[in-house]
């Protein structure tokens, strides 16, 4: 048996690993999960003597095959979580995560597979995140993009926006902005904002939020695992 911490660890590294590769620095694992070096450090030696993730001196830190399972498995668990309580328990989308985050550690695989028969197996959740199949496979490298990456004149479709900000996920809801909405970029300012056009509308996006809303040309095809995200 994991503990609750040891699976946010595992799930930390996972997604840190999936943005920017292994092996990922123990201070990166620090501010992902809000904990000291020392914590830090300190619980990482204990996923390795369980042979969860190999660490490498002065290098950083790699999930096992074995801990990337695990990782897949609360990813998995998290976001069918935010789909069902989105679509059957009226939660918005802004209010998800954090009740997942809570959730995920506690229910048992039979839950997991009703919620998904209920969920006709959704391939997203709410924020568009991919879900992991059952079968726990890694899911393909994220092909899309960062809309702050874009210049004026671009077409684009939100593929999906990170979800563990409630202000940032409720700015974007006023603006119309969710995953499967198709924007233009108007213009992009040298001092930071991105003015995109939703239908005949136009929003001003700060250049940090646009960095976190992933997108996918006007047009291409969508895979039902494109990419990890901030579960």
């Amino acid at each position: 048996m994991l503990s609750d911490a040891m699976e946010d660890y595992l799930k930390a590294i996972y997604r840190l690993q999936s943005e920017g590769g292994a092996p990922v620095s123990t201070s990166a694992i620090a501010e992902e999960v809000g904990k000291t070096a020392p914590t830090v450090t300190s619980m990482v030696q204990n996923l390795a003597d369980r042979g969860l993730v190999e660490r490498e001196k002065y290098k950083g830190v790699e999930l096992t095959p074995e801990g990337e399972t695990v990782a897949l498995e609360v990813v998995r668990h998290h976001r069918l979580l935010e789909a069902y309580l989105a679509e059957h328990l009226d939660y918005s989308w802004v209010d998800v995560h954090e009740e997942a985050d809570i959730l995920e550690h506690h229910i048992s695989e039979e839950f997991e597979r009703r919620v998904a028969d209920v969920l006709d197996d959704p391939a997203v959740d709410p924020h568009g995140d991919p879900i992991p199949g059952a079968d726990l496979r890694p899911l393909d490298r994220d092909e899309t993009t960062p809309l702050s990456d874009h210049e004026a004149g671009d077409h684009v479709v939100v593929s999906r926006v990170r979800d563990r900000d409630e202000a940032e996920l409720a700015y974007l809801d006023d603006a119309g902005i969710r995953p499967g909405t198709p924007l233009e970029v108007v213009d992009v300012a040298p001092f930071g904002m991105v003015t995109v056009r939703i239908d005949d509308d136009e929003q001003s996006l700060p250049e940090g939020v646009a960095r976190t809303i992933r997108v996918r040309p006007a047009g291409a095809d969508r895979t039902p695992t494109e990419g990890v995200t901030d579960a």
